[in-house]
């Protein structure tokens, strides 16, 4: 399904304790899968407890690139769940993840 430039990154964050999301999951994610050679974000789902939550997310985050600051702004304008502030953590924790990655990568080349 994913092309062979593609890498899958996942990033977590705590969420509220009071969060569904946290009685469900303990942690909030953000799985990625990156097209290494652009930086393209294809494909994103979260742990969340509503479809459109997910649904959502993933319009904030593919056809974008990783490192692009605009997605955290995106993130802060548009998604006012309870959810904000663990999302922008755990794509943060994706995008370290994810450049530790594209340098072992690109070492291999």
């Amino acid at each position: 399904m994913y092309h062979s430039n593609t890498v899958y990154i996942i990033g977590d964050a705590k969420a509220s304790q009071n969060n569904p999301i946290t009685k469900k999951y303990s942690q909030f994610f953000v799985a990625l899968v990156v097209d290494f050679q652009t930086d393209e974000i294809v494909d994103c789902e979260c742990s969340s407890t509503i479809q459109l939550t997910n649904h959502f997310v993933k319009s904030l985050f593919i056809g974008e690139a990783m490192g692009n600051s605009l997605i955290e702004e995106s993130i802060r304008k548009r998604y006012h769940g309870s959810s904000q502030k663990a999302l922008l953590v755990a794509y943060r924790d994706a995008e370290y993840k994810y450049t530790q990655v594209k340098a072992a990568l690109t070492k291999e080349t």
